[in-house]
């Protein structure tokens, strides 16, 4: 096995590595497709050249990762493809925009309140528990209590 094969199959390997660091996230083909490609590569060159090729080609590849990493994350070239979505919401916080809700408001039923189904109040939709009896679908209904993640109505007057 020639020695430029076993450089090809190497950098092929820090190549993938890049793609699965930056790109991908996570365990994927290209991470470890190059983690493959990498311990072949040095595996090859110490069964076809010796102990101290081998050691050499450990040594190299493992200073070209590392420095590979250090430039590629250094420079903003990758910066343009790296996945940088901030996520700002939080599942603890109801975004409560234009959703406010009062005792007293009214609304209709959209399903079955059996005893706890959608209802609509100012145009916008929620979850909403019948105090104790069923309500049926379209029937009109008032607010009587609001909670963090349910409204409790009762039958309309």
């Amino acid at each position: 096995m020639s020695i430029t094969v076993i450089i090809i199959l190497i950098l092929l390997g820090i190549l993938l590595f890049l793609i699965e660091f930056l790109l991908v996230p996570g365990i994927t083909v290209a991470g470890i497709g190059g983690a493959v490609l990498i311990v072949g590569g040095v595996i090859m060159s110490y069964h076809y050249h010796g102990l101290a090729i081998g050691n050499f080609t450990l040594l190299g590849t493992a200073l070209i990762s590392f420095l590979t990493v250090f430039i590629v994350l250094k420079s903003g070239t990758w910066r343009k493809i790296m996945l940088q979505k901030d996520i700002s919401g939080k599942v603890n916080v109801v975004d409560q925009t234009g959703t406010e809700v009062k005792v007293g408001d009214v609304g209709k039923t959209i399903t079955r309140l059996n005893p706890i189904g959608k209802v609509v109040i100012n145009g916008n939709y929620f979850e909403a528990q019948s105090l104790n009896k069923y309500i049926d679908q379209k029937t009109d209904i008032e607010v009587i209590k609001v909670l963090s993640n349910k409204l409790v109505v009762k039958l309309k007057n």
